[in-house]
């Protein structure tokens, strides 16, 4: 199963953790700079990206898996 990636306020930072787990792959300062890792990570996995504003709601979702209902033309 893939596991998807969110970037979430930590502290006064930004976390990238992916889904399910309790500690977090990585920690940076600017939440643009968290956002660059976890897209590598979320296409990397083919999973999805959840981006969390500083209030923990989502406020941006990217799929870079293989869509099962693409667009049709």
């Amino acid at each position: 199963m893939k596991r998807n990636v969110h970037v979430t306020p930590k502290d006064g930072k930004w976390a990238v953790k992916s889904a399910g787990s309790s500690k977090p792959a990585k920690v940076t300062t600017t939440q643009s700079e968290a956002i660059n890792i976890a897209k590598n990570m979320a296409k990397s996995r083919e999973s999805e990206l959840l981006v969390h504003g500083r209030n923990g709601r989502i406020r941006q979702k990217n799929s870079y898996g293989k869509d099962p209902f693409p667009p049709k033309g």
